[in-house]
């Protein structure tokens, strides 16, 4: 089924379309960005997100051309890809992300946190890209071979990607849809680049943020102004060809404010990205070195476990050594990330 926008289930008590009104094209905003949506503390926003995977300027922003080479049919192509590749900016310098936001959070204000719960994601299409372009990447000497981007286009059956390859064979693998980009608007004068992830979230790129996941962010504006990107069908930790298998996405989202007891209750006295599932705790460190994304990542697991569990941090120290995975989120976007798995099993309550 193709979601073209407005089209299928809308879940969500608001509905937000990606349009040339409601998106920006490779910026993040800021305090001097309207908000294109209003909603209140504890609604459901449905967001039509789009990738920019077929629509940036290699490929010709011309996505009905560009994927019926690859024998999508021209209604199977999104009408939001075809109006965005048509008719919304994009300034040199930017990211490549398509942004849809701002969203203001009624009552959200500096020093309070945004909850965000990822109630579900859809796929839009049932197709994908992956692509390794201009010498990004982990092997930036190395990959591609030749100048410009190399693209895959990948097509999605029964929930796995399929990539075939040399004697007729395949690597087939389960789909897991998330955002790459959820964040809020920044206090500052001028715009981010959509491409590096910071303390406003952005481009995190973390895989476990999937449907029943939970993401905090820091309000840094009034109304936080929440934003949300970049959908994934899948990624492997690292991302090191550039991308994840690319493509567009339908998410609903409960967005929420949490400030005092409350914002300590969830995850204490951390004021940085922050996930959760049903099963772990989810501490993000970033930093453009790899080496320094590691250690904010242990000292934002050990600030939670002081602050949060109350556990002596020597000991939290101690435990993370012994039982908690950190993970390469990603090395492709400039600041790097590196996110903690800490089991919630591991501090239940007898």
């Amino acid at each position: 089924m193709i979601l073209q926008p407005g089209t299928g289930n809308i879940r969500g008590r608001h509905y937000l379309p990606t349009t040339p009104d409601t998106a920006s094209w490779g910026r993040l905003p800021n305090a001097a960005r309207a908000p294109v949506l209003h909603v209140g503390d504890g609604d459901v926003v449905t967001v039509d997100t789009l990738s920019h995977e077929g629509i940036l300027e290699e490929f010709g922003r011309d996505p009905v051309a560009w994927f019926g080479a690859h024998g999508v049919a021209r209604d199977e192509v999104l009408a939001d890809a075809v109006d965005v590749a048509r008719h919304l900016g994009r300034a040199p310098g930017s990211g490549p992300h398509v942004v849809t936001g701002p969203i203001a959070v009624a009552g959200a204000a500096p020093g309070d946190l945004l909850r965000v719960e990822v109630l579900d994601l859809r796929l839009r299409v049932p197709y994908g890209v992956i692509s390794n372009r201009h010498g990004f990447g982990a092997l930036p000497d190395e990959y591609p071979e030749a100048p410009g981007t190399f693209s895959v286009f990948t097509r999605v059956e029964d929930g796995r990607a399929t990539m075939p390859f040399a004697g007729g064979r395949a690597a087939r693998w389960p789909v897991a849809p998330f955002l790459g980009v959820m964040g809020v608007a920044t206090a500052t004068d001028h715009e981010l680049s959509s491409t590096p992830p910071g303390p406003h979230g952005g481009n995190l790129d973390v895989k476990p943020l999937q449907a029943g996941s939970v993401l905090y962010l820091p309000v840094q504006v009034p109304g936080a102004g929440f934003y949300v990107g970049d959908p994934h069908f899948a990624q492997g930790n690292g991302e090191v060809c550039l991308t994840a298998l690319e493509g567009s996405l339908r998410a609903d989202l409960r967005v929420g404010v949490l400030r005092g007891r409350e914002a300590a209750a969830a995850i204490g006295s951390v004021r940085a990205p922050f996930a959760e599932t049903d099963t772990h705790w989810i501490p993000i460190g970033l930093h453009e070195d790899l080496d320094e994304a590691m250690r904010d990542a242990v000292r934002r697991a050990i600030e939670f476990l002081s602050t949060r569990q109350g556990m002596e941090r020597a000991l939290a120290y101690a435990y993370l050594s012994a039982a908690a995975d950190f993970e390469v989120s990603q090395v492709v976007d400039g600041v790097k990330g590196v996110h903690c798995m800490i089991r919630k099993e591991d501090f239940t309550t007898s």
